[in-house]
């Protein structure tokens, strides 16, 4: 059986154990043996030679320089490296070898109008559209899914050239804000980092995202696709 290496943890309001538990029977239907920890020190463990797919939901936080050395030398082996949302793309903010690892950061995710937030995670919740790129038709993390709305966190991401994108979201320029122009960022990629494969998808902020029938599918594909 294949070895899934589950790490969970971090800010608490991605609910890291709830959202990385919803994925754990399809782990399991797909052939992998769980291993579920809430530390990213396991990374530096010389186990991580025998763990084909990493889960990763780990908001934040920090990790060693051994733990992400680790990390590296694992996906660089064959390793899948699999998450969503802040869960790989806002994590270990002062590693800039995690960073490069995976291809890309969040910076924001814009608000609504001022008159309109009330001071909690909800004034972030913009009503945008995921749209897959055609290069998502042929891939199988995204054949057959069409673009969708969302209700949720719009990711902002620093990306770089590396990244395959499969599909991107376009940030508006509303007056209340001080870009000027509007903005199209990547909302999912996939990287190849020597013989390993990453998968990031950026919705995902709650659990209810989560449910949604395309990030779902994308997500528990990606965790196939994506193993050694």
């Amino acid at each position: 059986m294949k070895q899934a290496l589950v790490v969970r943890g971090g800010w608490d309001g991605h609910a890291p154990v709830a959202a990385t538990d919803m994925f754990l029977p399809h782990l399991e239907a797909s052939g992998f043996t769980v291993r579920v920890v809430d530390t990213p020190e396991v990374y530096a463990e010389p186990a991580m030679a025998d763990v084909d797919l990493v889960v990763q939901c780990y908001t934040m936080g920090e990790a060693s320089g051994a733990a992400v050395a680790g990390l590296r030398d694992a996906v660089r082996a064959g390793t899948g490296l699999v998450g969503w949302h802040g869960g790989i793309a806002d994590s270990f903010r002062n590693s800039s070898d995690y960073l490069q690892l995976i291809g890309g950061q969040f910076a924001t995710h814009p608000s609504q109008h001022p008159d309109e937030c009330h001071g909690d995670q909800s004034d972030n919740y913009l009503p945008y559209t995921v749209d897959m790129l055609p290069e998502a038709a042929a891939h199988p993390v995204t054949a057959g899914i069409a673009s969708f709305e969302l209700t949720t966190e719009q990711y902002w991401v620093l990306t770089d050239g590396l990244c395959d994108v499969l599909a991107t979201t376009t940030h508006p320029a509303p007056e209340w804000h001080p870009w000027h122009r509007e903005l199209t960022v990547p909302a999912v990629w996939t990287r190849q980092w020597g013989a390993g494969r990453i998968c990031v998808v950026t919705p995902g902020h709650s659990l209810d995202v989560l449910e949604h029938p395309s990030v779902r599918t994308m997500i528990e594909r990606s965790m196939v696709w994506a193993s050694r």
